[in-house]
C-alpha cells in the first residue's frame, strides 16, 4: 500500500545503472531489432522520426506501421512482461519478456512475424554501440530484470511528461517526445528553421554518415533522458550547431553543468528525482539550456515560441 501511494504522489523512481547494466544492454538490443522493423516498413520521415518507439501506459511500443494495404504495431509491456504484436487484420501474436539471449529475442520475433505474413528485411547489426554483434550471433546479452525494466519505463512515463509540457511553448517545428533505439534516449527537439552545416562524418559508431547529416540537417536545440553517464542515468541539453559562448552559459539548476568532452549540459537523474519539485527542477534545467542556445544562435523567438497560455485559448 505504502509503494502505492508513492506512485500516485508522482515519485520519480530511482534505479542505479550499476544494478541493471546487464538488463539494460540487453533490453538496448530488442528496441533496436524492434525500432529497426518499423524503419523496415514505415515511410521516411524528415530527421528520422519515422524510426522511433513511443512510451505508452505499458511500456515502449511502434505505434500503427503501416503494412501492405493494413497495419501492425508492436509493444514492449513492461507491466505483464510480454512483447505484443497486433495485426489489423485481426491476428496477434506475443512472446515473454524474460532472460535470453539476443538471438533468440530475434530469432523468435522474426519467426512471429513471418507466421503473421508480414516480411521484413533488416541489417541485423546494432547501431551507435562501440561493438556491434550480429543479431543472430548475440549470446552475450540475455539479461531480463522485470523489475528493473518497469523502473525504468517508470522513469520514462516521468520524463515524457515534462518533456511534453516543456514542448508545448513552441509553436515551430518541434519533433515528438519521442525514443531512439539507438543510444537508448527519449528525446524531443526543437528546430529554427535555419539549414544547419553538414555534421562531421564518423562521429557516432556503427552509424552511416547519412544517418547523422540527416538528423542534424536543420540547426536545432535538443534534449532527452537516457540510462547512462552518471549512477542513476542523466538528462541531457545540447545544441546543433553550437554557438559560441554557449558552455559557458549560467543554466538551471544549480546541479545542472556543462560536459565539454561531449558537447552538452547535463542534468544527473538522482538531483531530479531527491529535488523537492521534481517535475520543476526539470522544468528549469530545459528551459534554461534552449534560451541560452535559442539566445546565442538568435532565433526568432517570438515567432517560434507560444505564450504559456496559448493552448487555453483554442
Amino acid at each position: 500500500m505504502a509503494e502505492q501511494k508513492t506512485r500516485e504522489a508522482g515519485a520519480w523512481p530511482r534505479l542505479r545503472l550499476e544494478d541493471w547494466a546487464e538488463t539494460r544492454d540487453t533490453l538496448h538490443m530488442w528496441t533496436q531489432i524492434v525500432g529497426k522493423i518499423r524503419l523496415d516498413h514505415a515511410p521516411p520521415a524528415n530527421q528520422w522520426w519515422q524510426v522511433t518507439l513511443y512510451v505508452t501506459p505499458r511500456g515502449l511500443s511502434t505505434s500503427t506501421v503501416p503494412y501492405r494495404t493494413g497495419a501492425f504495431d508492436i509493444e514492449f509491456d513492461f507491466i505483464d512482461n510480454r512483447l505484443g504484436i497486433r495485426v489489423s487484420d485481426g491476428s496477434r501474436r506475443e512472446l515473454v519478456l524474460e532472460s535470453k539471449p539476443v538471438s533468440q529475442f530475434y530469432s523468435e520475433i522474426m519467426g512471429v512475424l513471418g507466421e503473421l505474413g508480414i516480411q521484413t528485411r533488416m541489417y541485423p547489426r546494432p547501431n551507435e554501440v562501440p561493438v556491434a554483434i550480429p543479431f543472430p550471433e548475440d549470446h552475450r546479452h540475455a539479461a531480463y530484470d522485470p523489475r528493473a525494466t518497469r523502473l525504468f519505463w517508470e522513469q520514462l512515463l516521468n520524463a515524457q511528461r515534462v518533456f511534453g509540457e516543456f514542448r508545448s511553448h513552441f509553436v515551430g517545428k518541434a519533433s515528438p517526445v519521442h525514443f531512439f533505439w539507438g543510444a537508448m534516449d527519449l528525446a524531443v527537439t526543437r528546430f529554427s528553421g535555419r539549414t544547419a552545416p553538414p555534421h562531421p562524418p564518423g562521429g557516432v559508431p556503427n552509424l552511416p554518415d547519412r544517418v547523422t547529416q540527416e538528423a542534424y540537417s536543420v540547426e536545432l536545440s535538443s534534449c532527452g533522458f537516457w540510462p547512462g553517464g552518471g549512477e542513476e542515468g542523466g538528462f541531457y541539453s545540447y545544441a546543433y550547431p553550437e554557438p559560441a559562448g554557449f558552455a559557458d552559459q549560467p543554466v538551471r539548476p544549480a546541479t545542472a553543468s556543462y560536459r565539454r568532452d561531449v558537447g552538452e549540459f547535463v542534468l544527473p537523474y538522482e538531483a531530479v528525482a531527491t529535488a523537492p519539485d521534481p517535475d520543476r527542477t526539470l522544468g528549469e534545467f530545459l528551459h534554461s539550456t534552449y534560451e541560452a542556445a535559442a539566445e546565442l544562435a538568435d532565433w526568432d523567438r517570438a515567432v517560434l515560441e507560444a505564450d504559456p497560455v496559448h493552448w487555453e485559448h483554442r
